[in-house]
């Protein structure tokens, strides 16, 4: 299936790439379908709205930025996508990317959880406070590497 995308023009995805949130993303809870696509910056994933060609979002894995993540998520957000084993879930960090592209942040307090048995997802809230909205990824990084 061919897509067109904010950053990379027409892009050819193939139905498990496709991926559906049925409630949306907080802020954007009329989009409700998307494509998982490689990004050109590893280890950063585009998550392209099929609704609308405009809306983008990088997403990134977030235990490579903070190896002591911790995302303890609630059996009744795991049972809204059909989760039947801890296996079978990815959980992405959204990005924010400032116009100048300073300060990279990711949200790790609502991350997205995927259900990778039925490309079912949701975004949730976690309720450990030790997460924020706006983690600092590049001195996260810098930290992790010991620079």
């Amino acid at each position: 299936m061919d897509i067109k995308t904010k950053t990379m023009g027409i892009k050819t995805v193939e139905q498990k790439q496709i991926v559906t949130f049925p409630e949306g993303l907080f802020g954007f809870e009329e989009y409700k379908r998307y494509a998982i696509i490689e990004s050109e910056y590893n280890p950063f994933i585009w998550l392209q709205s099929l609704d609308d060609e405009k809306l983008a979002f990088l997403i990134v894995d977030p235990f490579v930025i903070c190896t002591d993540y911790e995302a303890d998520i609630d059996d009744e957000s795991l049972a809204k996508i059909g989760v039947k084993s801890p296996e079978d879930v990815i959980v992405m960090a959204i990005l924010t990317i400032p116009t100048d592209g300073s300060h990279i942040t990711a949200n790790l307090q609502g991350p997205i959880i995927i259900n990778k048995k039925n490309n079912l997802c949701e975004q949730i809230i976690l309720s450990d406070n030790k997460w924020t909205t706006k983690h600092d990824i590049i001195n996260a990084l810098k930290t992790r590497e010991g620079k």
